[in-house]
């Protein structure tokens, strides 16, 4: 999987705007300062395509971003951080719940969660949300580059631990380094394959 082409589309803020026009879609959802803008920035190789901010919770729209004219990724409200009222949060939780459940293209979910914590509560829920409603999902374990190596397997075993869930099924990443960069690509045709087989 070669990613040449990835344009901004648009950014929505309500469920009634949500896209849905049959292109197959990788949804990409995590903490507040999870990464997931530098993610998704080093996997199409375009430096600022997704905002990055210095400030959790800037993400507050669902973001949609065309690749190679084919598939899109789909940038969704981070959470945990974010300074919002309860009302904004409720909204955010909404319009997330809504695309999960609801989007007819969505190949897979990209859970991001910080290979320097355990799983927070939120993290926790996310993950019982999409098991619950079965959708199909990679958990993607980011800014590896801030332990030491001989660290790394130790945090991915502790967070599986936390989890219940198999190791395999995590993907290390690191945007600096390109680390996990061709795994996660290959999630990516691996699952557009299937969806054209179908």
């Amino acid at each position: 999987m070669i990613i040449k082409k990835a344009v901004y589309k648009t950014s929505v803020v309500s469920k009634n705007k949500i896209i849905d026009d049959g292109v197959p879609e990788f949804a990409f959802v995590g903490r507040s300062n999870v990464g997931k803008s530098s993610l998704i920035n080093n996997l199409v190789g375009v430096k600022g395509l997704a905002k990055t901010s210095a400030t959790p919770g800037k993400t507050k729209m669902i973001n949609y971003f065309d690749i190679n004219d084919s598939f899109r990724f789909v940038d969704l409200p981070g959470y945990g951080f974010a300074k919002v009222g309860k009302d904004q949060f409720d909204v955010w939780s909404s319009i997330l719940s809504e695309y999960l459940t609801c989007s007819k293209s969505l190949l897979n979910v990209f859970i991001l969660l910080d290979i320097r914590h355990l799983p927070s509560e939120q993290d926790i829920q996310m993950i019982k949300f999409a098991i619950y409603y079965n959708l199909p999902f990679s958990i993607i374990v980011t800014k590896a580059d801030k332990l030491a190596k001989s660290k790394v397997g130790q945090s991915v075993r502790a967070i599986a631990k936390a989890l219940n869930l198999r190791e395999e099924i995590f993907i290390v990443s690191s945007a600096s380094g390109n680390v996990g960069k061709e795994d996660i690509l290959r999630v990516i045709e691996n699952k557009l394959e299937m969806s054209q087989a179908e």
